[in-house]
């Protein structure tokens, strides 16, 4: 797990951040099957985690996924403190929802292009408390072609990761 995350790192910063920053990202440090980066970004600093899905948690398995990530980000410079999001590797289905479930308790996600971010940002605190609390993270999801996808998130080392960025300045 700690091999890919190192590998998709240089997507994931494209992705969150523009070619411009990529060479300038900073890993700070692997905590479970979580890692945890910084950048200087022109608003200021931020800090990120990030993972993948359990390798063969990707369904249905016949499709080509592309590349997953769950990110929570700091980024002081805009006010933003732990914002969950969702990057699948391919577009999302205009106008549909993304669930978030751990334990039990269900989160919805919107969606705009390849990524997803919580509905109700009131509830952004409440899903990084079941992710602190939780062993595993399903997420559900749907193409803009339609086909139904779902992916399973390992919560191991989430709690230190997010300790690890919550001073990110």
């Amino acid at each position: 797990m700690r091999g890919l995350i190192s590998t998709l790192l240089g997507l994931s910063l494209m992705l969150m951040a523009g070619q411009a920053y990529a060479q300038s990202a900073r890993k700070m440090a692997e905590h479970g099957d979580w890692a945890t980066y910084s950048y200087q970004a022109q608003s200021g600093k931020v800090c990120y985690v990030l993972t993948v899905p359990k390798p063969k948690s990707m369904q249905p398995p016949s499709v080509d996924h592309g590349d997953m990530f769950f990110f929570v980000s700091q980024r002081p410079g805009q006010a933003v403190s732990f914002e969950p999001q969702f990057i699948a590797g391919y577009a999302l289905r205009e106008g549909s929802k993304v669930a978030v479930i751990i334990g039990g308790k269900k989160f919805t996600m919107f969606t705009k292009g390849k990524s997803a971010w919580v509905e109700n940002a009131a509830e952004e605190p409440q899903l990084i408390t079941a992710m602190k609390g939780g062993d595993e993270m399903q997420v559900q999801a749907q193409s803009g072609r339609g086909t139904k996808t779902s992916y399973s998130f390992s919560l191991k080392g989430i709690s230190a990761a997010l300790d690890s960025i919550a001073g990110c300045k």
